[in-house]
C-alpha cells in the first residue's frame, strides 16, 4: 500500500472519529502520517495492529515533540513486517497536563520507550505501572528535552562559542591559534601583520615588516617541455705543435695570442706534445789529481 492508502485506510477504521492522514518525508522515506485525539490514542494502535489490510505489527519506536505552549506532540512508528510499509500516528497532549493512554499491553516493547519519553519530556502514560528512571539518577531533577531546560554548563561558565538568544553575553576572548606552518594573515603581501595576530613581537608597536614576495620562474605551457640551459662554453684544448697561450705582463686582462719561441719549453719546463724530452747536460766526474800523476 502507498503512504496515502494507508492513510486513508486509518481515517476509515477510527471514524467517526475526527482523524487527518498526512504524509511526511519523500521518495522511499514517505510515510502516512495520521493526527489522532488524544482520547482516541489507544484504539487507534489497536486498529493499526489488527486491520489485516495494515497488519501493522512492529513497534519501532515512541517519543514526543516539545511544542512549547501547543503541548507537546507523542509520535509512534509502526511497521508492517509482511506489507513492507509504514504508519506514523500522532496526537498532542497539553502542557499543564501532559498524561495520554499507554500502549503496553498492545506492544510490550513500548514500555521502554515511554520510560523514555516519561524522563526526559515529563509526560506520564496512564496504564504503564512502572515509570521509573531510565536514563538519569533518581535525583536528578527536570526534563532534559523540554526546551524550557537549562543545561548545566550553560550556568557554570559561559558558552565560547557562537551566543544564543538568551545566553550569556561575555566573550570567549581567547586568541585564534594558527597550524604550524601557517604564517600570519600580513605576511602575504607589504603591511605590517596587525597587533596581536600572530604573536608576541608583532603589530604597530614595532611590527616586522612583511616577507617580501619571492619570484617564480613562469611555468610551462601543458604538454610543452622546458628547455635545459645553455652549458658552459669549455677552452678548446691544444693539439700538438700547438703552443698554449700565454699572459703577457701589460694592461690587466690583456692576453697576448702570439706563439712562444722556438726555444721555450711548454709550460712549467714540460716539454710539448710530440718532443722528446731533453735535460742538462751530463756532467763528467773530474779526475783526482792522484790520477793525473
Amino acid at each position: 500500500m502507498t503512504p496515502e492508502e494507508v492513510g486513508r485506510r486509518v481515517v476509515a477504521l477510527l471514524a467517526p472519529v475526527e482523524a487527518t492522514a498526512s504524509v511526511s518525508g519523500g521518495q522511499g522515506y514517505a510515510r502516512a502520517t495520521v493526527d489522532v485525539p488524544l482520547a482516541s490514542w489507544a484504539d487507534a494502535v489497536r486498529a493499526a495492529r489488527d486491520d489485516a489490510e495494515l497488519d501493522l505489527d512492529f513497534l519501532d519506536w515512541l517519543s514526543a515533540v516539545d511544542e512549547l505552549a501547543d503541548g507537546f506532540d507523542v509520535v509512534l512508528h509502526l511497521w508492517s513486517v509482511r506489507h513492507r510499509h509504514g504508519l506514523l500516528l500522532r496526537t498532542r497532549v497539553p502542557r499543564d497536563t501532559p498524561v495520554v493512554a499507554s500502549v503496553v499491553d498492545l506492544f510490550p516493547g513500548a514500555a521502554w520507550h515511554e520510560r523514555e519519553t516519561h524522563e526526559m519530556f515529563g509526560i506520564d502514560f496512564a496504564g504503564h505501572g512502572e515509570l521509573r528512571p531510565l536514563l538519569l539518577p533518581p535525583e536528578f531533577e527536570g526534563h532534559p528535552l523540554r526546551k524550557e531546560f537549562v543545561l548545566a554548563s550553560r550556568v557554570a561558565k559561559p558558552w565560547p562559542g557562537a551566543k544564543e538568544p538568551g545566553e550569556s553575553e561575555a566573550g570567549g576572548g581567547r586568541r585564534p591559534v594558527r597550524p604550524p606552518g601557517v604564517p600570519a594573515p600580513g605576511e602575504w603581501g607589504t603591511t605590517p601583520t596587525p597587533a596581536g595576530a600572530a604573536g608576541a613581537g608583532e603589530g604597530p608597536r614595532g611590527g616586522t615588516p612583511a616577507r617580501p614576495a619571492r619570484e617564480r620562474p613562469a611555468r610551462p605551457a601543458p604538454g610543452e617541455r622546458p628547455a635545459r640551459p645553455a652549458a658552459a662554453k669549455r677552452p678548446a684544448r691544444s693539439t700538438a705543435g700547438d703552443a698554449p697561450e700565454r699572459a703577457v705582463s701589460g694592461e690587466p686582462g690583456e692576453v697576448s695570442t702570439a706563439a712562444p719561441a722556438a726555444d721555450d719549453a711548454g709550460p712549467l719546463g714540460r716539454p710539448l706534445p710530440g718532443e722528446r724530452p731533453t735535460g742538462p747536460p751530463r756532467q763528467e766526474p773530474e779526475p783526482d789529481a792522484a790520477g793525473e800523476s
